[in-house]
């Protein structure tokens, strides 16, 4: 794998934020099953991939979409 590509990891971080969940409960226990991972590393690794050019290339809506929402709340803060 090149340095150009991101990580089959990071791709499937990025399919499943690109999804909507009825509420928190629903997304925290598909993130166990299928990611294999708490939610709190699935939220570490989603932020990470915001800042990432090749995560932009790949998702340019998902990406955006959570940029925006991102700003958002750190200007709530």
């Amino acid at each position: 794998m090149s340095e150009e590509e991101l990580s089959a990891r990071d791709i499937e971080v990025l399919d499943f934020a690109s999804r909507t969940w009825s509420g928190p409960g629903a997304r925290d226990r598909a993130i166990r099953e299928r990611l294999g991972i708490s939610p709190t590393a699935y939220l570490q690794l989603l932020n990470a991939l915001l800042d990432d050019p090749r995560a932009l290339a790949h998702a340019p809506v998902t990406i955006n979409r959570l940029r925006t929402t991102r700003a958002m709340r750190r200007r709530e803060r």
